[in-house]
């Protein structure tokens, strides 16, 4: 669109405003009780600081300000309605989505991950997306079974 069709100071003003949408997973949205529960402030959040922007008075500066939090708020609300919220797994016995499992890496890694959803997989604090290929290979798998991820095998030595 032509800045000569808005009321924006320039071009860069105007590119500044007008930020594309967060990408949207085309995977099945589940989450943890906890992950949906920080969605939940994260929406609060990106109100929270788009009702701020929106308090501003010059028109501008306004519209800087409020293009992330109004871009975050349709995201996050597109992601708290299609949460399938999915119960903790009943059992041990295999590896499940919300399952902690432990895994060891032919090099003799050991390595623990929690299964959880994509919003709120952090792999550095021990949690992977169910997506993530390493999640895709471990899930059903039992205490002694080996998964193969990009050629590398992984043996599950416990699921919590």
């Amino acid at each position: 669109m032509s800045v000569a069709f808005v009321k924006e100071e320039s071009a860069e003003t105007a590119s500044e405003t007008l930020l594309p949408d967060r990408p949207i997973s085309p995977h099945p949205n589940f989450v943890t009780e906890a992950g949906l529960k920080a969605l939940d402030v994260q929406l609060q959040d990106a109100r929270t600081a788009f009702e701020a922007a929106n308090a501003i008075e010059d028109v501008n500066e306004r519209r800087r300000q409020a293009a992330g939090p109004l871009r975050d708020l349709r995201y996050l609300r597109e992601r708290v309605r299609t949460a399938q919220l999915i119960a903790p797994p009943s059992s041990n016995e295999t590896v499940a989505f919300g399952s902690t499992v432990t895994f060891v890496r032919d090099s003799g890694r050991e390595q623990t991950y929690r299964i959880v959803g994509e919003d709120e997989a952090d792999p550095k604090a021990g949690s992977i997306s169910h997506v993530s290929p390493v999640a895709r290979s471990l899930l059903g798998k039992r205490v002694g079974d080996v998964a193969t991820v990009g050629g590398q095998e992984l043996e599950v030595v416990a699921i919590g």
